[in-house]
């Protein structure tokens, strides 16, 4: 099986460590164990103390009740069957394309999104027809041009929601539109709901699977929980027939997800009010720090994001975005996402839900580059 080059791991695992000021990372500032276990209300050194009669076997192959409890609180009325935990939200949707699709299979990709999307369904030899999001219509869907492109060979659509790399959010309204035109030809939706959780008021944020029995929501314990570290993700589906096809792959490459991370993971989704509030302030504050340095910076614009923690943000030189980033990083230690990563140009993407006082700087440090370019 041919794959095509992961454009944005692989500009990850090459430059990241050369870094000073990180604008790349996508994940709400990583907490310590020590920190989550405090906002859990446990006290660290007695609960660490207590791992050391923690047998390392196996555990619960289809994850610890605790675990699919706390899954299940993210969604509307889940039952533990409709859960599959996996090795990260990259595992999830590993599983499910590989699982969902056959060779000559016809599939939508709504780009720009997490390459999984659409070179994994390239890999296997399905058919992918890409649903380009444009910034004049806020990088959401164009519902005509989804309706123009399913037929009845359709098999699956797949969209990002909140986006990677724009922060863009589908409304509910459109939500419930897509869901019809799936419906219409019997198609899975595959929603990749990572950056899902963070609502500027608090508010529940919809799920896929809320509105669609052939939904499939893909989520982890990554970018809105703080805790990449456990490389936990999970697959949710009411429809018998995905979670069947993924649990019979599942058997093939994962077995069973690691037990520790099983544990933290179910301790933060017990405590997920705490956890969110916490990572809600951070994503908010700065969401409002980048949206004051796109204002003043007469060299760029960008779509302002409605959700999750990551910008595309677009600059006027005529610059490819490996060259601007390369150079960028070389100069000041600033280290952002070329767009090339993402199949765009003139652009790169910010993370920006670490601490403040890093993303002021970095931005900054961008500003100064940018003079001295123009």
């Amino acid at each position: 099986m041919k794959i095509k080059t992961f454009k944005v791991e692989r500009w990850m695992n090459e430059y990241e460590n050369d870094a000073i000021y990180n604008l790349a990372e996508t994940c709400v500032d990583s907490m310590t164990l020590g920190e989550l276990l405090s906002l859990a209300g446990k006290d660290p050194a007695e609960f660490l103390a207590g791992l050391s009669d923690v047998r390392l076997t196996y555990g619960d192959i289809y994850g610890s009740p605790k675990l699919l409890e706390g899954i299940a609180s993210l969604y509307q009325d889940v039952k533990a069957g409709e859960i599959l935990p996996t090795h990260g939200a990259i595992g999830a949707n590993h599983q499910v394309l590989i699982s969902a699709l056959e060779p000559g299979d016809s599939m939508i990709a709504a780009v720009p999104a997490y390459q999984q999307h659409y070179s994994i369904p390239e890999s296997v030899g399905a058919e992918v027809n890409i649903l380009k999001l444009k910034p004049e219509n806020r990088f959401l869907p164009d519902l005509d041009k989804l309706r123009a492109m399913v037929k009845l060979s359709t098999k699956l659509i797949s969209f990002t929601n909140p986006n990677n790399p724009t922060g863009s959010l589908i409304p509910v309204d459109m939500l419930k539109e897509i869901v019809g035109i799936a419906e219409s030809v019997g198609a899975y939706i595959l929603c990749d709901e990572v950056y899902r959780g963070i609502s500027e008021d608090g508010s529940y944020m919809p799920s896929i699977v809320d509105f669609y029995d052939k939904g499939v929501s893909v989520g982890s314990m990554s970018k809105t929980f703080s805790l990449a570290g456990l490389r936990l993700g999970w697959i949710v589906s009411r429809d018998d027939k995905i979670i069947e096809l993924c649990r019979e792959r599942r058997d093939y490459d994962t077995i069973s997800c690691g037990r520790l991370d099983d544990l933290f993971a179910a301790v933060a989704l017990e405590h997920k009010d705490a956890v969110l509030e916490r990572n809600r302030k951070i994503v908010l504050e700065n969401r409002k720090i980048l949206e004051e340095w796109v204002n003043t910076e007469p060299h760029v614009h960008y779509v302002s994001p409605k959700a999750g923690n990551t910008a595309l943000v677009f600059y006027d030189f005529d610059m490819h975005s490996y060259d601007f980033c390369i150079s960028l990083l070389k100069e000041t230690g600033v280290f952002f996402t070329p767009g090339e990563c993402f199949d765009l140009d003139h652009c790169f993407r910010i993370g920006y839900a670490f601490d403040s006082k890093t993303l002021k700087e970095g931005l900054a440090k961008t500003s100064g580059f940018m003079a001295k370019l123009d």
